[in-house]
């Protein structure tokens, strides 16, 4: 076995363990790629990981191996590597969640084999209150992203009749995901039913391609409309996070262009990037998902949308009318401090 490789990062020293090993073996490529990755995707990626409880999925063998996810920060954590306490209600105890807030941390993480990384919604500081929204479209075979896309196009145009911004990535396995950033006071009991109902407004106008159910059984060919995630107990793959794959492919920010010429084209492979790629679309393009960081928008009103799956042909119909005649709400810029909350998860 090799010598720990010794690096300083940040004024923190650090010791790199077997960065020779092979954790995408179709690919060739390394520990030591998966972390001088991480280091270069950096300032794109600390800001939308800093303050969020952090859950890590660790390959310590490779794509091909066994995983674990990993919640609680490791005792073996330097001491400073900063974590936050959050309750857990299921597990009747308080987990130490490690906040990713500084490159040291990051490149600690990449070391641990941690691939995958997967935040909160929400800021550990204001653990009920997530600052976004997220539809997770996944795709039933053969359906793929191209699919994704058309799906990606409805849900865009029901918050551009909002006047509310929305943002695509790639899941950089199958699928695609919208964010819609808020930042404003809200809660998991306000964006999770609502994103429920947005799911089955899009089932009941498009059930030949979409379902908003989660049994696997009914999405053959469709494209699932993943609303669950809007949860404090469920996590979304980080944006510029690495996926455990045949290849190092990214959850990668994309471009409504990019969206419909996917779709125009009925290319999958126009929305597939490895690491090398995301690192020269940084630099070329900026940060896609910076707004997520900064944009205030709240979400509209949609009564009635919330309600249990209607039963009649007459109660869908109306339904549908309902989210396309509802009015926006206005945009707040500012929002009053938020009451302190006992952390839980």
């Amino acid at each position: 076995m090799a010598a720990p490789t010794i690096v300083e990062v940040e004024g923190r020293k650090l010791k790199l363990s077997n960065l020779d090993k092979v954790l995408y073996p179709a690919a060739g490529f390394t520990k030591g790629q998966v972390i001088d990755y991480y280091v270069h995707i950096a300032p794109a990626l600390i800001p939308h990981l800093a303050g969020r409880p952090l859950t890590m999925k660790r390959y310590p063998e490779g794509v091909d191996h066994e995983y674990f996810f990993e919640k609680n920060a490791p005792m073996h954590r330097p001491e400073w590597v900063k974590t936050a306490p959050v309750w857990s209600e299921s597990n009747k105890r308080t987990i130490n969640f490690i906040l990713a807030n500084d490159l040291a941390t990051l490149v600690w993480i990449a070391n641990l084999a941690s691939l995958e990384l997967h935040p909160s919604l929400a800021l550990a500081s204001d653990i009920e209150t997530p600052t976004m929204i997220v539809f997770d479209l996944d795709p039933g075979p053969p359906a793929n992203i191209v699919q994704c896309a058309q799906v990606a196009m409805w849900v865009r145009a029901i918050f551009d009749h909002f006047g509310l911004q929305s943002f695509p990535k790639t899941s950089g396995s199958k699928g695609m995901q919208i964010y819609i950033p808020l930042n404003t006071k809200t809660s998991y009991d306000e964006t999770k039913p609502f994103a429920h109902a947005i799911a089955r407004v899009l089932e009941q106008e498009h059930p030949e391609l979409v379902v908003s159910e989660m049994k696997k059984a009914v999405r053959n060919n469709k494209v699932f409309v993943d609303w669950s995630q809007n949860d404090q107990h469920k996590t979304t793959i980080a944006v510029y996070s690495l996926r455990a794959r045949e290849q190092p492919t990214v959850s990668t920010p994309i471009t409504w262009e990019e969206v419909e010429q996917t779709l125009k084209k009925k290319d999958a492979q126009r929305l597939v990037f490895e690491a090398s790629d995301v690192l020269k679309r940084v630099e070329k393009m900026g940060d896609l998902y910076a707004p997520l960081l900064t944009l205030k928008q709240k979400l509209p009103q949609l009564t009635g949308l919330a309600a249990e799956p209607e039963k009649t042909p007459a109660e869908k119909k109306q339904r549908v009318a309902i989210a396309a005649q509802a009015e926006p709400r206005p945009r707040i810029n500012k929002t009053a401090a938020a009451p302190k909350k006992r952390r839980k998860v």
